[in-house]
């Protein structure tokens, strides 16, 4: 047995179906999850009918860099999405399923587990970055997204020391929980950074599409790449999926695009590990990837939920919005865990509590006290949803 498995913590759900433990709740609502960042509107049926129609190739077996069709759709949407000079379709891209996996494969590329090798983390993270670490048999290094500071990551607080044994750099922008955008002066500190030490920058843009205002979407480190004169986007890779774009999260549809060098590498680990995609996934993919149509339809109603909730909520828990993405992360009076505990118990709303989803570290866990709010239903359950949330902040 590897006996790396021991260092996983729980995950976040597991330790939220521990914290409401055998307890019924006092309410007969119908219950409303607004923990699980898991896209609910409808998936368009466009999509739906591409998978449909390619069953018939299911009778094959696929191969690890996926057809040139769909290559070619994700260059074309990197570049224009992004504003690219070119993306290769053939050394610059690469298909992978889903960004989880893409990302927990990846990690076992990057860290060589006999060199004691660092990836450097934000805190508040996505799970999967620590977990993957661990069982490379690296070590994560967290940094606090500082919450006075509008959770800005100052990376020049880690010591040189750390630097020199860090191979691996997690990036999550739109940041999960908190919906900020990384700057471009901020992608240049870690590109600099990058050069001096070595290690390589893996961006998750898993929410890049998600965003408020239709003429400023959010930055993502290949654009930021190019407008800093970076070619060849060395030592970087981006991941980006179609799960929150399209609402398709069970497609398990994504890519990985950077550096060619490291996507060979990367190649040649999935082609052992065995994780190409199906081809009806892939025609799939490469509609939904084709047309903006459908995004530009979730954008709205991930705009009207956002702003609708706010207008409810505000007054009475001090909501920030965010940048981008469909989450609030909202600083609640007490203890966190205790709060969305009681708020489920008597109102049959789900949310997360923020020290799930952080470590404590020097003291400090920048999830503490805060909850995240993740708005992925219908206009009516995110309606029903604030006002029972606005009824149990009353009565605390």
């Amino acid at each position: 047995m590897n006996p790396r498995l021991d260092l996983l913590q729980p995950y976040p759900f597991e330790r939220w179906r521990a914290l409401i433990g055998g307890a019924s709740p006092s309410s007969t609502l119908t219950p409303i999850a607004l923990s699980i960042g898991e896209p609910r509107h409808p998936t368009p049926p466009f999509i739906q009918h591409a998978l449909s129609a390619h069953l018939d190739e299911l009778a094959h077996y696929p191969q690890t860099l996926g057809k040139p069709a769909l290559r070619n759709a994700l260059a074309r949407w990197l570049e224009n999405r992004f504003h690219l000079t070119s993306i290769d379709p053939d050394r610059e891209v690469l298909p992978t399923l889903g960004s989880r996996e893409a990302l927990f494969s990846i990690t076992q590329v990057l860290l060589d587990p006999c060199a004691q090798s660092l990836a450097v983390c934000p805190n508040p993270f996505y799970q999967i970055y620590e977990g993957a670490t661990l069982l490379a048999g690296g070590q994560p290094y967290f940094i606090n997204a500082d919450p006075a500071q509008n959770h800005w990551i100052d990376y020049s607080q880690v010591p040189a020391a750390i630097w020199s044994k860090t191979r691996l750099v997690f990036v999550c922008s739109p940041a999960n929980p908190t919906g900020r955008v990384m700057t471009l002066d901020e992608w240049k500190e870690l590109f600099d950074l990058s050069d001096r030490y070595g290690f390589t920058l893996v961006s998750d843009e898993c929410y890049s599409e998600i965003y408020p205002d239709e003429s400023f979407p959010p930055l993502g480190g290949l654009e930021a790449a190019q407008l800093l004169g970076r070619t060849g986007w060395p030592r970087l890779l981006v991941m980006g999926s179609l799960s929150k774009r399209s609402n398709v999260p069970g497609l398990r549809s994504a890519f990985v695009a950077g550096d060619r060098d490291l996507i060979r590498r990367f190649t040649l680990y999935r082609t052992y590990h065995g994780s190409a995609m199906s081809p009806s996934v892939q025609a799939a993919s490469e509609v939904a990837w084709k047309d903006e149509n459908h995004v530009h339809e979730n954008r709205r109603l991930y705009r009207e939920k956002m702003a609708i909730f706010y207008s409810l909520v505000h007054p009475h828990l001090p909501l920030v919005h965010p940048q981008a993405g469909f989450y609030y992360w909202v600083s609640v009076p007490g203890n966190d865990t205790e709060f969305a505990r009681a708020l489920y118990l008597n109102h049959q709303v789900a949310v997360l509590p923020g020290s799930f989803l952080a470590r404590e570290v020097r003291g400090f866990n920048p999830g503490a006290g805060q909850v995240r709010i993740a708005l992925v239903g219908s206009h009516a359950e995110t309606v029903d949803a604030a006002h029972r949330v606005i009824d149990f902040v009353r009565h605390l």
